[in-house]
């Protein structure tokens, strides 16, 4: 079985696939929302693509919570 490496990504990567600015994608790494990764003393901070869908929460409708109480 093969084994896939995680990619990593830079801040406005992830803030392009997150449809925010990479100051936001910062701000969530500061708030403890979203890791940020370093190789050894490097200034440039990475996010793992895969851990960005964390970020992601489902928005609850009125019309959502009809469909469960039903």
């Amino acid at each position: 079985m093969e084994r896939t490496r995680p990619r990593y990504l830079t801040l406005a990567e992830a803030g392009e696939i997150l449809g925010c600015h990479e100051r936001t994608v910062r701000r969530r790494i500061a708030d403890g929302e979203l890791k940020g990764y370093r190789l050894g003393k490097s200034q440039h901070l990475r996010v793992r693509e895969d851990e960005l869908d964390a970020l992601m929460l489902p928005v609850v409708t009125v019309a959502n919570v009809d469909e469960r109480a039903s």
